[in-house]
């Protein structure tokens, strides 16, 4: 697009996931029953962990912000793509649409930077137990979060920043909510300084959690091969299992995301992992840790069994 032809944009049109209107209520019920989902399971999860003693190690403090986060994270771009999948007018302001993205980048790096927390809390629990419950403390773990939440939200007000300033050729977003490479896209030039962030202070941001992550199993591996023990095998499965779990599930999109061939990027369908990472893995989070984790499972018994007596 020539610069010429640069319009002053005050409002974007989310296309969304489709244009065919015969697949529009097929859409929204899958996006409203898989939000329901997720608000439904993290909210369990959030009560079961504050309301149940035996959940108050620093590990379920930072599985009740990974739900709060979760929940975040659909209900940024959801409400908005469930109201869209029924009106012909899926205008969003550009204010709004720039509030969306740094919420939606903040929150989203915010996952990744809990998940690498918890990743610590694994290996020390692994590696070091005698020292676990000395060294990893709420405080700690409340410390380790605001500092995550300091990074996320600078990262996400550059980006928000930097994409209001761009010259834009038209207003018809490619996704279902304002993300980086779809605006971009919209842009008069080659928005040279945003594509040289996101590669250098945007891919820092993002793949730091992840080495994090992989260093913290790396030597959890490392600690368990050395035992040669069955048993030290299935109690590490056992602690680590629903985390690793998660991490898969997320950096298994993001790879996706990154690795999968040019041509789909320029055919416009990133939104497809994005549905992925921002609508099916929040609202599988809660049943992982659920399903696989014996003290959640426990939990969720023991207050079925006191509901179930209180109405007895």
């Amino acid at each position: 697009m020539a610069e010429a032809n640069w319009t002053s944009v005050s409002e974007f049109v989310l296309l969304g996931l489709s244009e065919r209107q015969d697949l529009q209520p097929l859409i929204f019920a899958g996006l409203l029953a898989t939000y329901l989902v997720n608000l439904v399971g993290n909210s369990m999860l959030l009560v079961l962990i504050w309301a149940d003693p035996q959940l108050a190690s620093p590990m379920y403090f930072l599985l009740s912000q990974l739900a709060m986060v979760d929940m975040g994270l659909a209900s940024i771009t959801l409400p908005q793509a469930l109201v869209n999948t029924l009106s012909q007018h899926r205008v969003i302001p550009f204010a709004s649409c720039l509030a969306q993205l740094f919420l939606y980048l903040a929150v989203d790096n915010m996952e990744g930077y809990l998940l690498a927390i918890m990743a610590y809390d694994r290996y020390m629990a692994v590696c070091d137990p005698l020292r676990y419950a000395a060294v990893v403390t709420r405080s700690l773990c409340l410390k380790m979060a605001a500092a995550s939440l300091a990074v996320v939200i600078s990262h996400g007000l550059l980006h928000a920043v930097m994409t209001a300033r761009l010259r834009y050729c038209g207003n018809s977003v490619q996704h279902f909510f304002c993300d980086v490479p779809p605006l971009l896209r919209l842009s008069c030039t080659r928005p040279v300084a945003s594509e040289l962030v996101i590669s250098t202070q945007g891919v820092f941001v993002v793949v730091a959690p992840f080495v994090f992550i992989l260093a913290s199993y790396v030597r959890i591996g490392v600690a368990v091969a050395r035992l040669r023990s069955a048993q030290a095998l299935r109690k590490a499965l056992s602690t680590c299992g629903s985390h690793l779990t998660v991490v898969l599930l997320m950096y298994g999109s993001v790879a996706w995301f990154y690795f999968r061939p040019a041509s789909s990027h320029a055919l416009g369908h990133d939104w497809e992992v994005a549905v992925f990472y921002t609508v099916v893995v929040p609202a599988l989070n809660p049943v992982i840790y659920s399903l696989r984790n014996k003290d959640v499972a426990s939990a969720l018994r023991r207050t079925g069994r006191k509901v179930l007596a209180r109405g007895a």
